[in-house]
């Protein structure tokens, strides 16, 4: 661990708490060279689970890609990053709580069109159109048609 201003590898625990749903460990670090606190947050590396994409293929789960994809869908938009994070966090659970250590995208997409229509309409159908491939306007539209006939 090298401190992110003096990149000294001089660096010392201050506090170690669990941190909330996640099953990791946040850590308060200071350097005990230029006296920088920064703080560090830990997971358990362990077989990574597998996604199983439409064409069948396996790729490990990456909390970062989803992360990626909520962020762009929720761009400019009145979502906070503690709300995405929640996501990113139940779909990880719910990943832990199957057998089998796989899931499909089809049950992360749903999963998490579910949590944006509560959250963020424009959001949702943002997500929506990326996820479900729409591959002309009047599947776009039919969606967004769907959305409204559910007022």
């Amino acid at each position: 661990m090298k401190c992110p201003k003096c990149e000294s590898e001089n660096i010392k625990v201050v506090d170690s708490r669990n941190a909330d749903n996640i099953n990791a460990v946040r850590r308060r670090r200071e350097c005990e060279n230029c006296g920088e606190r920064f703080s560090t947050l830990e997971r358990i590396e362990g077989i990574q689970p597998q996604v199983i994409k439409k064409d069948g293929t396996r790729q490990e789960f990456s909390r970062d890609k989803l992360l990626a994809g909520l962020n762009a869908s929720c761009s400019k938009r009145p979502v906070t990053t503690k709300q995405l994070t929640d996501i990113c966090n139940e779909v990880e659970n719910m990943i832990a709580g199957k057998a089998s250590r796989e899931i499909s995208t089809t049950e992360i997409g749903e999963y998490v069109m579910t949590r944006l229509y509560k959250i963020d309409k424009v959001a949702y159908v943002r997500f929506a159109s990326v996820y479900k491939d729409f591959t002309d306007p009047n599947s776009f539209a039919h969606e967004v048609q769907k959305m409204n006939d559910q007022k």
